[in-house]
């Protein structure tokens, strides 16, 4: 019981600094929370207030964008750390019972901070269920099939497929410290996906704790949920606590390849190219483009495209298929390494292809703050319309905004919009990230990246898609609307973010949400609302 007790005591002097109706409901929290996981007197402490010591580093452990931790927003009463599934089927139960709302947190790369603060007016008492206690990895190479934790991070499931099977893969993001929880109930989009979709298109099971507490299976869930939580964010839903994947098979031999051109050297042009033919290649090719704005201003500034692509094969037929679809890209022998499909994931990453154990270290590569938007082309820009947006980012301050251009085509084109929630199919050539990364903490440093970034997002709205203008939901953006009324969005108001991110089948995820959680318990600011018509 000692360690028991000094949770109490350290939670004693937390409730004097708060009012005595939040006194009563945190703690009959705590106290449910305790009784329904045995407590924590024989394992690791499961939950932590602010006056826990190791609050708030556990609090931070996983937090990527550093400007909300200064940006006024509540933080949490408790985080809670489950082991096991009951531990969230527990904080489910007790948080419902006592009032206390929840947030999931998988990897902390929540685009906007929404996994572990809160924007809410009412400031209500919040717990987050922090799964990276949840993350064993069970690889069946003889099935091809992994289930997966959800507190897994990419990298962590890359290194096990590998080391299972070498020839298995997972079709999966590029940044390998991001959570699995997360990114593949967005879509999870990545170097794969034109051969074999996105991760939610190989989610074949799950085990997801609902708005009762009850721990269901795809079997047990109806398929109706199991379409919403692949591609519409399953926090909105629910706590996935685990995935079984579908594992696709790759060459022992794939050939991965960088090249880089200036606006002297073509970069307009060969972008322009790039657009028509980088959607209609080969699936078994994938080339995406990276912009940025280098050199200094004004004399010196040029625009940077870095033309970024895999190829599942050997190096000489990766250059016979380039010189096939897209000569003018000029890849050569020596801009190629030859790699294993886990070493590719490595190379995209950033990380030394020989270090494949560098994929299971969980901390940020950086300690910065930094905002994203996202949009989707479906008509290729113009050559004029590029020198214009060239002009735009050639203005913008020295650290880079960058644009990364994500091509579509292949599997994507195949399956059909509504065939699970992420709606984003045919029909679009290409996704567009606008990224931008800063290290100064001052609010007045933030707020003017802020608005440098708004400005090129609203210079591109004639290039990109229209009514509405999509976005994609794992570059979550808080300036397409939010609620502060903390479950009370109405379904009218959510239809702001709610259409962008899943145009058609937003309606039917909101009607998901009103047979499964018609409370809105799992609330946040930019969530999925009960339907009403």
């Amino acid at each position: 019981m000692a360690s028991t007790i000094i949770i109490f005591s350290c939670f004693i002097f937390f409730l004097l600094c708060t009012s005595h109706a939040a006194n009563h409901t945190q703690a009959n929290f705590l106290n449910c929370f305790l009784e329904a996981t045995g407590g924590s007197s024989s394992s690791p402490s499961k939950i932590y207030t602010p006056n826990t010591t190791s609050f708030s580093t556990l609090f931070r452990s996983s937090v990527q964008n550093l400007r909300f931790l200064s940006s006024g927003a509540e933080t949490p009463s408790f985080i809670i750390l489950p082991s096991v599934d009951h531990d969230s089927q527990a904080a489910v139960l007790c948080g419902r019972r006592h009032g206390i709302r929840l947030r999931v947190r998988s990897g902390g790369h929540d685009y906007e901070g929404l996994s572990y603060v809160s924007f809410s007016s009412t400031d209500g008492p919040f717990a987050i269920v922090d799964l990276s206690g949840l993350r064993s990895i069970e690889v069946d190479a003889a099935d091809h099939t992994a289930w997966v934790g959800a507190g897994a991070t990419l990298g962590e499931v890359y290194y096990n497929v590998a080391a299972a099977s070498p020839t298995a893969g997972f079709p999966a993001g590029i940044c390998s410290t991001v959570g699995v929880g997360g990114h593949i109930s967005g879509g999870g989009i990545g170097s794969l996906q034109r051969k074999y979709g996105l991760a939610a298109d190989n989610v074949v099971d799950v085990r997801l704790v609902n708005a009762e507490g009850e721990l269901l299976t795809r079997e047990t869930m109806g398929e109706d949920l199991f379409w919403a939580i692949r591609g519409g964010g399953a926090a909105n839903f629910g706590i996935v606590v685990a995935y079984k994947l579908r594992l696709v098979p790759v060459p022992p031999k794939l050939t991965v390849f960088s090249v880089s051109r200036t606006l002297g050297q073509g970069a307009t042009r060969l972008l322009h190219s790039w657009q028509s033919i980088a959607p209609r290649l080969a699936d078994d090719l994938w080339i995406r483009a990276l912009v940025i704005a280098i050199g200094e201003a004004p004399v010196n500034r040029t625009i940077q495209a870095t033309f970024q692509g895999l190829f599942l094969g050997p190096r000489r037929a990766t250059l016979a298929a380039i010189k096939k679809s897209f000569p003018e890209l000029r890849v050569r022998a020596e801009d190629c390494n030859e790699v294993n499909w886990v070493e590719s994931t490595l190379y995209f990453d950033g990380r030394a292809l020989n270090n494949t154990r560098a994929l299971l270290n969980r901390r940020p590569a950086f300690n910065s703050s930094f905002k994203a938007k996202s949009d989707f082309v479906r008509e290729p820009i113009s050559e004029k319309a590029w020198e214009g947006i060239w002009k735009v980012m050639m203005e913008g301050e020295e650290e880079p905004l960058e644009m990364i251009f994500e091509p579509w085509g292949g599997r994507l084109w195949e399956i059909e919009d509504d065939a699970i929630a992420f709606p984003h199919r045919k029909g679009n050539l290409y996704n567009i990230q606008y990224f931008m990364r800063w290290f100064e903490t001052e609010a007045a440093v933030t707020a003017r990246h802020l608005r440098w970034m708004r400005r090129l997002y609203d210079y591109m709205t004639p290039h990109v898609s229209s009514n509405p203008r999509a976005a994609y939901l794992n570059y979550k953006d808080i300036d397409l609307g939010i609620s502060t009324e903390e479950g009370r969005t109405s379904y009218k108001e959510a239809s702001a973010w709610g259409r962008r991110y899943f145009l058609h089948n937003f309606e039917k995820l909101a009607k998901v949400k009103a047979r499964v959680d018609p409370e809105n318990y799992f609330w946040n600011e930019q969530g999925i609302p009960p339907y009403t018509a």
